[in-house]
């Protein structure tokens, strides 16, 4: 195999497939490196419906989202390279890896990170008892029932309302198991709505919200499972303690961004989402790299997963062709009610930022709508997409407000707001442009109650 490519992308999840095809379709020489022996990611267990209304108006199971992309990147000829675990990125893009074929030494022109994320486990929250067998994540327990065709348990206790969580209640009922409580330390869904119909109401599985485990009780196999009500500031409730026999705990305790070998190359990551600074054409701070995906923030739907990649690919394909981006931004700050915002910059010269990045794809593989440019004769994409997540709910109509400062600069209707379930805006940036001062460095996102 060849040792430089104009892109190299990591992982060939949903993000990967996604920026590698967009990469090849723009002239790039391309290859994927994937740890895993075939592309598809996370999607290849979750055989349960719910992908691609976005992209594909239709609603399928993973394994089946993940095919489409598969075939059309096979069909375009990308090199992948599987059993495969990157080591190392230096910031001039030099990649050190390590495969069943040996030690690796790669060079690319520009790199997109799409390495997806891992599950949160319970050193990392830190549940007191001994080590006893039957503790699990929620993604193994999908893996060892959907993949494997094991049952490691009988009687389950969920920790954490997360949607892999409750989809994998309704899998455990289905399959013969008993799930007797699902627990929830916040006084609100950490998953999606439908998902709380559709695997908890429907098959008749008790939430218990504001409450937690304290203790795993078991030596060789879990035996119970200590569980206690907390007030709203997440303190313990006296006297509600309980204990629940149980041969299985399943965490849902939430999901990381996988950025150890961002890390590596020197890209600076975002405390609010643990994953990189991007702008609005993924782009993060180190010049060639770039990002998407979950290892940027975690996304409820894959559809904006594949998007974000899209968006990546061109993005890394235009940089290792020599094109160059102004590097002059303007901040995007989370403010009241908000606890995240990606991108978290723009460019000053998004139109033509945009304009670089704007070439029409199946599967609506860009943000933008296409909008007449000021010549009338080209197309130009110049809306950004902006996803955000809000600190606490808002049952009814609120209202997200794009600020300089004091002065509001857009609004945007939502008909309600969910910590759990992230808020997509599309931002078309030519109408707001206009507005701004020229001398502008910040702008901030609120949520307010109407």
């Amino acid at each position: 195999m060849q040792k430089t490519y104009d892109v190299i992308v990591i992982g060939a999840g949903p993000a990967g497939l996604a920026a590698a095809i967009e990469a090849k379709k723009a002239g790039a020489s391309v290859l994927i490196i994937e740890r895993n022996n075939e592309p598809g990611g996370i999607l290849l267990q979750c055989i349960h419906n719910g992908f691609g209304s976005v992209l594909f108006k239709k609603d399928l199971p993973g394994p089946s989202y993940a095919y489409n992309f598969t075939e059309e990147a096979k069909t375009l000829g990308i090199e992948m390279l599987f059993d495969t675990m990157v080591l190392d990125i230096t910031p001039d893009k030099k990649i050190t890896a390590t495969s069943k074929n040996g030690f690796l030494e790669l060079e690319a022109k520009a790199i997109v990170l799409a390495m997806g994320c891992r599950e949160r486990t319970r050193a990392q929250i830190r549940i007191p008892g001994d080590r006893p067998a039957g503790v699990f994540t929620a993604g193994m327990v999908q893996r060892l029932v959907n993949i494997e065709g094991f049952m490691p348990g009988k009687n389950f206790v969920i920790l954490g309302s997360g949607d892999i969580g409750m989809i994998m209640a309704r899998r455990l009922t289905i399959e013969g198991a008993k799930v007797l409580k699902v627990l929830e330390l916040m006084p609100y869904l950490t998953g999606l709505r439908r998902n709380y119909v559709q695997c908890l109401q429907d098959f008749n599985i008790p939430l218990e919200l504001s409450t937690t485990v304290t203790r795993i009780i078991g030596k060789k196999r879990v035996e119970a499972v200590e569980t206690v009500k907390v007030d709203e500031t997440l303190n313990p409730i006296p006297d509600t303690r309980e204990i629940i026999p149980c041969d299985s705990l399943l965490l849902s305790i939430g999901l990381i961004p996988e950025n150890e070998l961002s890390k590596k190359a020197g890209v600076i990551l975002d405390p609010l989402t643990n994953g990189p600074v991007v702008d609005e054409i993924m782009a993060t701070n180190v010049p060639g790299i770039f990002a998407a995906g979950n290892v940027v923030t975690i996304y409820d739907l894959v559809d904006y997963v594949s998007k974000a990649g899209y968006i990546a690919g061109k993005s890394a394909a235009d940089y290792a062709a020599g094109k160059s981006i102004a590097a002059e931004y303007i901040e995007i700050k989370p403010g009241d009610s908000v606890r995240s915002v990606m991108p978290q910059r723009i460019h000053k010269n998004t139109v033509e930022t945009l304009l670089a990045a704007s070439q029409p794809g199946p599967f609506e593989r860009q943000q933008a709508a296409a909008l007449q440019g000021e010549t009338g004769t080209s197309p130009v994409s110049t809306e950004i997409l902006l996803e955000l997540r809000v600190t606490k709910e808002f049952p009814d109509k609120c209202s997200v407000d794009i600020m300089n400062g004091t002065t509001l600069v857009k609004s945007f209707r939502q008909k309600y707001a969910r910590p759990a379930e992230m808020i997509t805006l599309k931002l078309k940036w030519n109408e707001i442009a206009k507005t701004l001062p020229d001398n502008i460095k910040e702008l901030s996102i609120k949520v307010v109650q109407l």
